[in-house]
């Protein structure tokens, strides 16, 4: 290794240790998730030992946004957010990157996985199957579902795509679309003649499992905290667990026949099938893995929630899920990952604050002078609030990637190679 490299790494890890400790200091103020922000996306965009990646990254992910959370909630659901955008764009990856198939209604099977413990883990149930005992108690139930629902989309995605999977390009993006449609409109229609899903009312309230143990671990340590603030530690630790599972099982197809088999058909399906590839298998199996990985963060989500309702499975996420993979770089773990956190971010902090900030301007009748030229910003527009616009803010990020940065922030190796032979 360079010297410069050591110093660089020496830098990176008192950043870190520094980020953490501010981190916890100042729980409260926005400022002070900068620093760990800038250390995490350094992390999963530079080369570096991976002892030193899991060091960083645990300092932060797992110690101090766990000690800052107790006394700011807002973190955990930061944090949260973050890696179920992470998970979802994960699937979406091993899709649309890996294996080169435009799905556009991935935000079904995100619904398929949501209401499965929706529907049986409240008194819902009740209503078809007047038998049971519901709601079903959230141990070990909800951990059992939380199968149940990988299980359930997985074989949906089987089923949809062995008859969609022989399409190809916009043929099969349209199909997908509509599809992903079919599951929400069912959603909203599934409340007569049985009532299953309670239609465009939603359901509500969702059960979850007991934190009792949680919050008795907490008083032992001397940090007793409410029940609200022990499901947020809860749920955070727990998607936390899943995306970081499902990481590895990401790596580990990557690299196995079937990762191999995904690029082939990617880069050219008639060579793939000369040399051998079994399309459509291997095709049901990208599109099977990537709805197994949003069915189990759907259930999460319904448990989190407390609710679920048609309208929380529109189109407009499966593109922002899409959005985060283009920008991350299609068939990058890492940049896909960064990709999530930065949509996110960008979604719930810097829209949010640019809204919250240009409102504060405008009523408090602010006047910029520069030179010889001013600006009343109480004569600024009402309807100029960024946090609307989320839309056309990611359509000017996606325009600006395919010029500038066609393979993402952090292109797969393979993309890397071939925009160095051919700029």
């Amino acid at each position: 290794m360079k010297q410069s490299h050591r110093w660089l790494l020496v830098l990176l890890f008192m950043a870190g240790c520094m980020a953490a400790g501010l981190l916890v200091a100042r729980p409260h103020d926005p400022l002070a998730l900068l620093p760990a922000l800038a250390v995490l996306a350094a992390c999963f965009s530079h080369k570096m030992p991976g002892g030193l990646r899991a060091f960083l990254v645990g300092l932060i992910l797992l110690a101090a946004v766990p000690l800052a959370g107790l006394r700011n909630t807002f973190l955990f659901e930061l944090g949260i957010q973050v890696g179920m955008a992470a998970t979802l764009a994960l699937g979406l990856n091993i899709v649309v990157g890996m294996a080169g198939l435009l799905d556009l209604g991935y935000a079904g099977f995100f619904a398929i996985g949501a209401y499965t413990w929706a529907i049986f883990g409240s008194p819902q149930a009740a209503a078809f199957l007047p038998a049971g005992n519901f709601p079903l108690p959230g141990w070990p139930y909800f951990y059992l579902f939380l199968g149940l629902a990988m299980l359930l989309a997985a074989g949906v995605g089987v089923l949809i795509g062995l008859p969609a999977l022989r399409l190809r390009g916009d043929y099969l993006a349209v199909v997908t679309l509509g599809l992903g449609q079919v599951v929400r409109l069912l959603a909203n229609n599934l409340d007569h003649p049985i009532n299953i899903t309670n239609g465009p009312q939603g359901i509500t309230p969702i059960g979850r499992p007991p934190v009792d143990w949680l919050l008795r671990i907490l008083a032992g340590l001397g940090s007793p905290v409410s029940p609200a603030t022990g499901y947020a530690l809860f749920f955070y630790l727990l998607v936390l667990l899943v995306a970081a599972g499902i990481v590895v099982v990401s790596r580990r197809l990557d690299r196995s026949r079937f990762g191999r088999a995904w690029v082939a058909i990617r880069e050219d399906e008639t060579a793939a099938q000369c040399s051998g590839v079994s399309l459509l298998k291997v095709k049901v199996l990208a599109f099977a893995t990537g709805a197994a990985f949003s069915g189990v963060m759907g259930a999460i989500f319904a448990a989190k929630q407390l609710f679920v309702s048609p309208e929380s499975f529109t189109f407009l996420q499966s593109i922002t899920v899409l959005v985060m993979v283009l920008l991350g770089g299609m068939g990058s773990i890492r940049g896909v990952i960064l990709g999530a956190a930065a949509v996110t971010v960008l979604n719930i902090e810097v829209l949010k604050n640019l809204s919250d900030f240009l409102n504060h301007l405008r009523q408090a009748g602010y006047v910029l002078q520069l030179g010889g030229w001013t600006y009343d910003f109480s004569r600024l527009p009402s309807q100029l609030e960024p946090a609307k616009y989320e839309r056309m803010v990611f359509g000017v990020i996606i325009v600006f990637m395919m010029i500038f940065r066609p393979g993402g922030l952090i292109p797969e190796r393979r993309h890397r190679l071939e925009l160095e032979e051919h700029p």
